[in-house]
């Protein structure tokens, strides 16, 4: 006997989520609409921390301007409502609104009837609530963490202390510390089942050291691929035909903010390059002293 799911009832198709379209380019998963603002239109919170400056900016101005043109179409349905106000004037009852909305306090004109005095208490007990709803939405996006943190466009498979090892670095691209730096590393790849069934597994890659009191300048990440790693055994071809994906994950404490920073970068089949090595982005000057070139952070080159 063969089991039929069951057919949702209207209710429960009218809960269902919507659908999530996934495609997948160069071996790398992507999610479509993932990460963009638009795609927060039924959050209107996350909706307006992810809009870019500029529309957030005209959306405040369109809002700023529509609220006003609303009262001013109340001023001007109360009639001869406003003292030194031209009658059925628009723009001074806009600009009596905006005096209103900002507490900037009357001059030559202001209210003379019980219908006007009405109206401006509303938009009197709707001002500090719209200004401290505008003034947190902005500090939300001027506060909000974010890391500078750089990841190689590549990762390498090269031998290292005599094993095989799968290699990346990663450098801090602000002048400040990342204190109590944590990385981890998963694999991820299609495989299929004793059972026949398809799913998409995830391992975790032991680093060689994936703790840092400091991450300051730039840091290797390092997996040894031993008899009890995921990739044992593994081809370049391989990594390419089961979609696999390298998810390196860093976390940290910003020491100039003092909250939590993280960074995220993904590798894929492709960009996992084999018996390469990364070049060199530490000198030594005349004098005895180190820097780093990051113009080369990037660029690997073959094994001899």
């Amino acid at each position: 006997m063969k089991f039929r799911p069951q057919k949702p009832s209207r209710n429960q198709w009218q809960r269902r989520l919507p659908r999530v379209n996934i495609k997948i380019r160069d071996g790398r998963f992507q999610i479509m609409g993932m990460n963009t603002w638009y795609s927060y239109w039924r959050e209107p919170y996350h909706l307006l921390l992810t809009l870019p400056w500029s529309g957030f900016l005209l959306l405040i101005a369109v809002t700023y301007l529509a609220s006003n043109g609303i009262f001013a179409l109340a001023y001007l349905a109360g009639g001869d409502c406003v003292e030194n106000a031209r009658p059925g004037s628009f723009l001074d009852m806009f600009f009596f609104s905006v005096q209103t909305l900002a507490s900037i306090g009357y001059g030559a004109m202001y209210p003379k009837t019980t219908y006007c005095n009405l109206v401006v208490t509303i938009e009197a007990m709707a001002s500090p609530v719209a200004i401290a709803v505008m003034t947190g939405l902005a500090f939300a996006r001027f506060s909000r963490p974010t890391a500078r943190v750089m990841f190689s466009r590549v990762a390498i498979i090269t031998p290292h202390e005599g094993m095989p090892t799968l290699i990346f670095r990663t450098a801090n691209q602000r002048g400040n510390q990342i204190l109590e730096a944590q990385m981890q590393v998963y694999l991820i790849r299609d495989e299929v089942t004793a059972e026949e069934q398809f799913i998409r597994k995830i391992y975790d890659l032991q680093l060689i050291r994936n703790h840092s009191p400091s991450f300051t300048l730039s840091w290797l990440g390092m997996h040894v691929i031993d008899e009890s790693s995921p990739l044992y055994g593994i081809s370049a071809e391989s990594l390419i035909e089961t979609n696999t994906t390298i998810t390196v994950l860093l976390t940290g404490i910003d020491e100039t903010i003092a909250q939590s920073v993280h960074a995220r970068y993904d590798y894929t089949g492709r960009e996992i390059l084999w018996n390469y090595r990364f070049v060199d982005v530490i000198y030594r000057t005349a004098e005895g002293h180190r820097y780093i070139d990051y113009n080369f952070f990037h660029d690997v080159s073959p094994l001899d």
